[in-house]
């Protein structure tokens, strides 16, 4: 392989393939970073190797996963970057749903697999973990692909970083096109050149691209990439946005003792105590620059960077606590990993807990992809302590069912952390009600009531800068809540009310895998639209071939609602079959009310 193998230290070779290929040698075993068409399978012996145990992807794409089948077949471990494995191990079905007209999702995310190779598994973003004969810590990356990671790994005195497409040389990114995200956006520019930023902090020596030479003098690589973006940035802003302070400082006071991560979606909070323990109100997308214009995991990135700067600036030694307002993805998608890589608590209010704990039983919007483990369940209207502080938590129904409220004293401040609950237009507060999280017409005269028993000096939300409350400011919230009731029935049907979801059923779990031939039990909760108490009768529909048991009755009172359990038994296999209830309130059928998916193993 003349010219293609080239020896960068005595145990690690780069071979030139589609993409660089990296050989970490350990004995006669070695590790792959990266793979392109498998070229380097065809260099081991040439290198006294045996049997290459592992790859390690730094991205999806195809000039670095092409060959990955003759990897697999080998019986080697692939291991991909968390938020892109399903661009390697479920690729087919996303050749199958991927938009194409009409589509203004510009990442290359076509530029995949054609066909999908199984994973052995993801890599642990921001911990170290031995691979073969090497400690390889995975960095969070994201600006060529939102996915990305690059691998630090300190070998014969040196510390490497294996960079994917993050940089091509000096000043010089591989593609530009790749970091346009979306349409006339700037938001891979942006995570590039704060992923640069993150990797000058881990001072490697030397940098190992996917593309083109190693780069000895690193620190003056990334400084010059990051220049040369900024401007390229700023050409296309319509404002300045230095992402260097972005990077070094993306905490702002609200007191003293209580921050805001600007650079966060949505906003999160630290309160801080004394003893050094910081307690985290919401955690979503740290540092980011922007998201593609669709909300599948690929294009969901959380990352823990903010983290260093408070404990190198603010004097924090452990993260114990976080605390969600409410369930949504841009709260709570940082969660799981807070937990995995800090060991911090999940608190959450019990109006907040069941959504984290299983999403796939309710059927809303924002739902994060995983499940959120609950360390902690906090009453609605019950205060808790934490070091010197007393928090409480109230239920804040309106922008969504599943959310709260916290309130506390800091730095002789009244705090009421309230979520997405209001919006703000300067000095206008804006109800920032959702219908489809549940919304009730009644909600915002409660919240109001809410926080007019509080009387907080500072509200903080979550994208929207902390405003000092006003006098009067409440009253009005107060009067716009009940203007908005009003509206509310003055627009809606008098005699059938099925209230601001406009829905008279609804199914849980609204998402479900069971096996075929077994039985699925289900919970159809009804609602009476009338103002009189009524029987109503629930029949399910279902597909072809699946047995479900007879129509139930249920008792309703005026208004109200009740749950009956059901029964199915699917024949499949089959993703994504739909179950229906089909309600009659009284003497009224209003038909296939809710529905239901299962996939059928």
């Amino acid at each position: 392989m003349p010219g293609r193998l080239v020896e960068i230290s005595a145990r690690v070779f780069r071979v030139r393939d589609t993409c660089n290929v990296y050989v970490l040698r350990s004995g006669t075993e070695a590790i792959l970073i990266d793979f392109g068409s498998g070229a380097a399978l065809d260099a081991l012996a040439e290198l006294g190797i045996e049997r290459v145990t592992d790859v390690l992807l730094t991205h999806h794409h195809r000039d670095q996963v092409q060959g990955l089948e003759r990897a697999a077949d080998a019986g080697v471990s692939i291991w991909a970057p968390p938020v892109e494995r399903e661009l390697v191990d479920d690729v087919d079905r996303r050749w199958q749903s991927r938009q194409i007209d009409n589509d203004y999702d510009l990442r290359q995310d076509r530029f995949s697999l054609l066909e999908q190779v199984p994973v052995a598994g993801t890599v642990p973003e921001y911990r170290t973990r031995r691979f073969g004969g090497f400690d390889v810590f995975t960095l969070p990356t994201p600006g060529h692909t939102n996915g990305s990671v690059t691998y630090l790994v300190d070998v014969d005195g040196r510390r490497l970083a294996f960079t994917g497409d993050l940089l091509y040389a000096p000043g010089k990114v591989w593609s530009l096109a790749a970091t346009q995200w979306s349409y006339t956006g700037v938001e891979g520019q942006a995570a590039t050149h704060v992923s640069c930023g993150v990797l000058a902090g881990h001072s490697p020596d030397l940098l190992l691209p996917s593309h083109g030479d190693a780069i000895d003098d690193s620190a003056a690589a990334l400084a010059l990439t990051r220049k040369r973006l900024q401007e390229l940035i700023d050409m296309r802003m319509e404002y300045s946005w230095d992402l260097d302070a972005w990077l070094a400082r993306p905490w702002a006071p609200v007191t003293p003792h209580l921050l805001r991560n600007r650079t966060c979606l949505a906003h999160s909070y630290a309160l801080l105590s004394d003893s050094g323990a910081a307690l985290l109100i919401d955690w979503g997308y740290d540092l980011t620059g922007g998201t593609p214009p669709v909300s599948e995991r690929a294009a969901r990135r959380p990352l823990l960077q903010s983290l260093g700067v408070l404990r190198g600036e603010y004097g924090v030694d452990r993260i114990e606590v976080v605390v969600p307002t409410h369930y949504h993805d841009d709260h709570v998608g940082g969660i799981g990993l807070l937990r995995e890589v800090e060991g911090v608590e999940v608190w959450a209010p019990e109006s907040v807990a069941p959504v984290l704990e299983d999403p796939q039983r309710f059927d809303l919007p924002c739902l994060w992809f995983d499940p959120v483990p609950v360390d902690r369940t906090l009453p609605l209207g019950e205060s808790f302590r934490w070091h010197e502080y007393e928090l409480t938590v109230h239920h804040l129904p309106g922008h969504t069912l599943y959310a709260a409220a916290i309130s506390f004293d800091v730095d002789g401040k009244r705090i009421v952390a309230t979520g997405d609950q209001y919006a703000r237009d300067g000095s206008r507060t804006i109800l920032n009600y959702q219908y489809r999280n549940r919304f009730r017409i009644g909600d915002y005269v409660r919240s109001a009531e809410l926080l007019l028993s509080l009387r907080p000096d500072v509200v903080i939300s979550g994208h929207w800068h902390p405003w000092d409350v006003q006098a009067g400011e409440l009253e009005q919230l107060l009067a716009d809540g009940r203007r908005l009731e009003e509206l509310h029935r003055e627009l809606l049907p008098d005699d059938v009310d099925f209230a601001a979801e406009g829905f008279g059923a609804r199914i849980e779990p609204y998402r479900s895998e069971v096996a075929s031939g077994d039985r699925l039990e289900l919970e159809v909760t009804i609602r009476n639209p009338f103002e009189r108490p009524e029987r109503a009768t629930v029949e399910l529909t279902v597909p072809d071939g699946w047995v479900a048991s007879e129509s139930v009755e249920a008792r309703l009172p005026s208004r109200g609602e009740a749950a009956v359990r059901v029964e199915v038994t699917p024949n499949g296999p089959v993703r994504r079959a739909r179950v229906a209830a089909d309600v009659t309130v009284g003497e009224t059928r209003f038909g296939e009310q809710a529905e239901a998916l299962v996939d059928v193993l």
